[in-house]
C-alpha cells in the first residue's frame, strides 16, 4: 500500500459472520507455514470460485461480525496476500480489526447495503468516501485515524518499526 489512499477495485460480496475458518479453512492448517500457499485457498469456503477468480486490487465487502472466531494473524495476512485491497464490512471482529491493520491490509467499517457483488469501487482512506462508480453513489465513512494510515503506508507495524525504529505515536 506503500503511500497510496485511494483503493480501486471489484467487489465480492459475502454475508454476515464470516468466520476466520471461512477465510482460511482449517483443512489447509499445514500450510500456516507457508502463507503463499495456504493465500490460494483464501475465502474458498464461503465462494470457491473466490481464490481462482480475485485480481489484484478487488474488495472484500461484507455484513456483520467479519473475522470473527480464533484470533488467527494469518487470516489477515493470507487476504493480504491474495492483493485484496481492502476489506468493508458493517463490524469487524475486534482481533481481526487489529490484526489486519497491524499486517498492513486495510479494513473499512461502512454500510455495505448498498454496494452488490461485481460493483467497482474507488475508497478514499484519507477522505473518508466510498465511491460505488457502477451505481454513482458516494458512502461516507468514518476516516482511518492517521495512526493506522502511517501503519498501512509502510505496509503494516513490523515495517514501519523497520522504518522508524519505533511504534507509532497517536496525536
Amino acid at each position: 500500500m506503500e503511500g497510496m489512499t485511494i483503493l480501486r477495485g471489484r467487489v465480492w460480496k459475502f454475508g454476515d459472520n464470516i468466520s476466520t475458518d471461512h477465510i482460511i479453512p482449517g483443512r489447509y492448517y499445514h500450510l500456516r507455514s507457508n502463507l503463499p500457499e495456504l493465500a490460494k485457498h483464501v475465502m474458498e469456503d464461503a465462494d470457491p470460485e473466490f481464490p481462482k477468480k480475485v485480481k489484484p486490487g478487488d474488495f472484500i465487502v461484507a455484513g456483520k461480525n467479519f473475522g470473527m472466531g480464533s484470533s488467527r494473524e494469518h487470516a489477515a495476512i493470507v487476504i493480504k496476500l491474495a492483493n485484496v485491497s481492502a476489506v468493508i464490512a458493517k463490524s469487524f471482529a475486534r482481533i481481526f480489526f487489529r490484526n489486519a491493520i497491524n499486517n498492513g491490509l486495510p479494513v473499512i467499517i461502512a454500510d455495505t447495503d448498498k454496494i452488490d457483488d461485481g460493483d467497482e469501487l474507488e475508497v478514499d482512506l484519507e477522505k473518508g468516501v466510498i465511491r460505488n462508480l457502477t451505481k454513482n453513489i458516494e458512502i461516507k465513512i468514518q476516516p482511518l485515524p492517521k495512526v493506522m494510515l502511517d501503519i498501512l503506508k509502510e505496509g503494516g507495524i513490523v515495517e514501519y518499526i523497520k522504518k522508524y525504529s519505533r511504534l507509532p505515536v497517536t496525536e
